[in-house]
């Protein structure tokens, strides 16, 4: 795969530079640039930016939706918690044969709660919300950032179309080229050979690039809910690629990051369910009211009652051991994604800098001597003093340093995605925030 890229990676700049023999030397086309739509797209459409892409995920995932509604369901949780046990209405009849030897009682029973257990209940389902509330913002956390690499994915696979398209083209003016100076005795036919062999795999190349932004785009278009492939074109993101935040500055506001509050929200869920526990461990009482009435005699009495039950055997102490461990493990929890975030954010922070040395020397040293050479080797070529072997291997290292270039920028673009999954970045600014609205 990597090799395929290589070759695909400065098709284009080739295509400019060495327009064959064919064509006059001092003969330009427009400068490449990374973003430019495939020309399997319509361009006359309006482009998908990533911040629309992130947009229509945020409307219209399914995921999000999901999420949303267990907030829904959370709050009907919340309405049941705050509501009193109902009262009970009950009749007893001693003696069924007659009327005149019949006693009835008739009874209200309410049962009241002690302990604070309401409170407490409702307590939990506060925290409940809130933890789902929290998982809404997670999901949209994971979403922006798994929409952002896809993005960037369909963008690499879109311009990899591009190239190969180029590289197709510029295959056949070589064979062409190649077949008139057989034609006239200049070069040996083996180098038509070689040159009809090469444009046979940029055919092939074509054929699975092709293939591979297909399958990129569809994957791209399933966030939102589309089951057809994006078909609008891509463009690269504004990214200032001097600017990356310091990783001390980052790890110090992964505290704010969504995944951390919802692991602090996890853990104050679970004391309220201690509290919860504790409260079920006070009995609760049942007043009753009633009327007895005695046929025979025809007289009424009032009936009055209290049960208490006596915590002798259940005293919920299972319930409040298992409470108590549930905030152990949330506090485990919490510890754990930290020192997830906290590896997370320092692997992307080291890809982004490494992908960021990897561009600073291609630009000031790879790119113009690969193409210093390649220029070298199609004047000789020219002049036939080179074989078109050589302009081959120099294609081929230009090829590779282009490739090596947008493999660089796709792997910054890729970390920036990566810091976005705990930390708004500002990639503009070199800044960071956490505030999701900020941007």
């Amino acid at each position: 795969m990597q090799s395929r890229h290589f070759v695909l990676g400065a098709a284009v700049l080739f295509a400019q530079l060495f327009p064959f023999s064919i064509q006059a030397a001092d003969q330009q086309s427009a400068p490449f640039t990374i973003g430019e739509p495939a020309r399997s797209v319509d361009i006359n459409s309006a482009p998908l930016t990533l911040e629309q892409a992130i947009s229509m995920t945020l409307s219209a995932s399914p995921q999000l939706r999901s999420a949303a509604q267990s907030v829904a369901i959370a709050e009907g949780a919340r309405v049941q918690a705050g509501v009193r046990p109902n009262p009970e209405l009950s009749l007893l009849r001693e003696g069924m044969s007659s009327r005149t030897n019949r006693t009835d009682t008739y009874q209200l029973s309410q049962p009241i709660e002690l302990g604070g257990k309401r409170s407490a209940r409702i307590k939990l389902a506060d925290q409940d919300q809130a933890l789902a509330r929290g998982d809404v913002n997670v999901t949209a956390s994971e979403l922006r950032a798994d929409v952002t690499a896809a993005y960037l994915e369909a963008l690499t696979a879109q311009e990899h179309v591009a190239l190969a398209r180029e590289s197709l083209s510029l295959a056949g003016k070589a064979t062409n080229a190649a077949g008139r100076r057989v034609a006239a005795g200049k070069i040996s036919p083996l180098e038509q050979t070689r040159s009809s062999v090469a444009e046979a795999g940029a055919r092939l190349e074509l054929s699975q690039a092709v293939a591979d932004a297909a399958l990129a785009r569809r994957r791209l278009s399933a966030f939102w809910g589309s089951i057809q492939a994006e078909e609008r074109s891509l463009v690269t993101p504004e990214i200032n690629l001097a600017a990356i935040p310091a990783l001390r500055d980052l790890q110090s506001r992964l505290d704010a990051s969504p995944q951390m509050q919802r692991a602090r929200m996890q853990i104050a869920r679970e004391e309220a369910g201690v509290n919860l526990a504790k409260a079920d461990r006070v009995p609760d009482v049942t007043l009753t009211l009633g009327k007895k009435k005695d046929f025979q005699t025809t007289v009424s009495q009032t009936v009055v009652g209290l049960a208490i039950p006596l915590p002798l055997f259940n005293r919920n102490q299972g319930n409040l051991f298992s409470a108590l461990r549930r905030v152990d493990k949330a506090k485990t929890d919490a510890e754990i994604e930290y020192l997830n975030a906290t590896q997370a954010l320092a692997d992307a922070h080291q890809r982004a800098s490494v992908a960021q040395e990897q561009i600073e020397s291609m630009r000031k040293d790879i790119l113009p001597g690969a193409q210093s050479a390649f220029d070298a080797a199609v004047t000789g070529f020219e002049l036939g003093k080179f074989g078109f072997i050589d302009v081959l291997d120099a294609q081929r290292t230009l090829f590779q340093s282009r490739a090596q270039y947008l493999s660089a920028l796709s792997a910054r673009y890729r970390s920036f995605a990566e810091l976005e999954r705990y930390i708004a970045v500002d990639i503009n600014a070199g800044n960071y925030s956490t505030d999701r609205n900020a941007k």
